[in-house]
């Protein structure tokens, strides 16, 4: 008897030998929290306040292929987690119908940071950023309309839309904000160099790391600027003499002097994302830096930033510049980002 008394008061008492370590986290909307290296975002959280159940829907929306035309192409579909949202080994995007898009598919992070979106700057809110691919007849093919039609028919996003926002049926305003939730979550900000740069455990960069870095900052910093590493500006980089495939920029514009020019891309994750450019034509990093050194070709839109005194335009790297270079480049891959089951597609 007295042996059960004290099993019993054993059991009492485990629980307050519990450590931290045994505590689940709170369940927090990914994203949220500024981080101490990043600047201010554009897109304040106050124009769409986060909550678990508006991110989860979003998330929902993100990964359903309904919202394409045949049923089978998703946001998710061009834009995989695992390569920091980004279309693996793809060249272009693929669309309904097996056709094929006219441009990579960029990672999609840190969209929180940017005025402007997509390799042309077509887009100008990261609300009616969807509007693009839903709406693109080589990608989604779809009319935002019949979206709505789809989702209304649905008894669950019923539910769940007037949780959200406290009304039916489902509109546009509310389709495009609860996407937003979950892209405005899409936060790279756990590299080992940013815990290099915040000073924190894990921040160690190795000798040709931190050369690949000085070299990033003096000859590359122009354009892959700040902690993002892009200066968001469109630049002509000397990939093509012609523009009559894809004018980029101008084709926004209208503007003879946008012609060939495209978005800065940033650089975090980039180990993660080949083929690279807007076009998809390098498959490797190396071939990316070759480019730079010794593949560039004349335009009349050629950035200045490109165009040397002597010799054809580019910049002048050595090998062992670009060793380092491809050193530090890993650095920007946070795992953390590829791997957080927030933001993976849950059925």
């Amino acid at each position: 008897m007295r042996r059960l008394v004290l099993l019993g008061l054993a059991g009492l008492l485990l629980p307050a030998c519990t450590t931290e370590a045994d505590v689940a986290p709170a369940w927090e909307v990914p994203g949220t929290e500024v981080p101490a290296n990043f600047p201010a975002p554009v897109y304040a959280t106050s124009q769409n306040p986060p909550s678990r159940e508006a991110f989860e829907l979003g998330r929902s929306l993100f990964y359903d292929p309904r919202l394409s035309r045949t049923g089978d192409i998703s946001c998710g579909s061009c834009h995989q987690q695992f390569v920091a949202f980004a279309h693996q080994d793809h060249r272009l995007s693929h669309g309904v119908d097996n056709l094929l898009g006219t441009r990579n598919a960029p990672a999609l992070q840190n969209l929180r940071w940017r005025s402007e979106l997509l390799w042309d700057g077509g887009a100008k809110h990261l609300e009616t950023m969807p509007l693009a691919p839903i709406t693109n007849p080589v990608e989604m093919d779809e009319t935002l309309e019949n979206v709505l039609r789809k989702l209304n028919a649905d008894a669950g996003y019923q539910q769940r839309f007037e949780r959200v926002y406290g009304r039916r049926p489902i509109d546009s305003q509310q389709l495009l904000k609860a996407l937003a939730q979950f892209t405005a979550a899409l936060t790279s900000s756990n590299s080992r160099y940013d815990h290099y740069r915040r000073h924190e455990a894990g921040g160690e960069l190795s000798a040709p790391e931190l050369r690949g870095l000085q070299v990033l900052r003096q000859k590359c910093g122009a354009c892959h600027a700040g902690e993002l590493f892009t200066d968001e500006t469109y630049r002509n980089n000397g990939l093509d003499r012609t523009f009559a495939a894809d004018s980029g920029r101008a084709h926004i514009t209208g503007r003879p002097q946008d012609a060939g020019r495209f978005k800065v891309p940033s650089l975090r994750n980039v180990a993660l994302t080949p083929p690279y450019m807007h076009d998809g034509r390098f498959r490797t990093l190396r071939e990316v830096l070759d480019h730079y050194s010794g593949g560039m070709v004349e335009s009349g839109t050629l950035d200045a930033q490109f165009r040397r005194s002597t010799g054809g335009p580019g910049i002048a790297l050595t090998d062992d510049e670009k060793t380092d270079l491809l050193a530090f480049l890993q650095t920007l891959t946070d795992t953390e980002f590829t791997h957080d089951q927030r933001l993976a597609e849950h059925r």
